[in-house]
């Protein structure tokens, strides 16, 4: 037979808090989206080369060189691929591997140190700048 203990309840008076919302803080996924859409403006802007949303979090996740200097040569390795009639393309620049839309000017990904035994699939060529 089981007793019920009515004297152990907790006691609640006035009217339940409200939790204020907090401000996004450094590292938080707001914050980060943030940076994120800098990060794809600022790359916009010193190139003729668009970056996909997740080309710009790969540059930002893996730390990938995005110099003026790389920038230009992405550039040419695009014009590179647009000359020999490449639609998807692979463009090597130095320990850097960026597939790219050649057709719309796109960086789909990126991947920083492509390493021996990397496989990139669904392109019609490699350029290597």
């Amino acid at each position: 037979m089981a007793v019920i203990d009515q004297f152990n309840r907790p006691i609640i008076t006035g009217t339940p808090a409200v939790p204020q919302p907090k401000a996004p803080q450094a590292g938080s996924a707001e914050g980060a989206s943030s940076f994120l859409d800098v990060l794809k403006l600022k790359l916009e802007a010193e190139s003729k080369t668009a970056f996909s949303k997740h080309a710009v979090t790969r540059v930002h996740e893996r730390q990938i060189d995005v110099s003026q200097q790389n920038l230009e040569r992405l550039g040419q390795g695009m014009q590179l691929a647009r000359q020999k009639g490449l639609r998807d393309a692979l463009i090597l620049i130095d320990e850097d591997a960026y597939i790219v839309s050649v057709d719309s000017q796109k960086v789909v990904t990126v991947d920083g140190q492509a390493q021996k035994g990397s496989v990139f699939t669904n392109i019609d060529g490699t350029v290597i700048v």
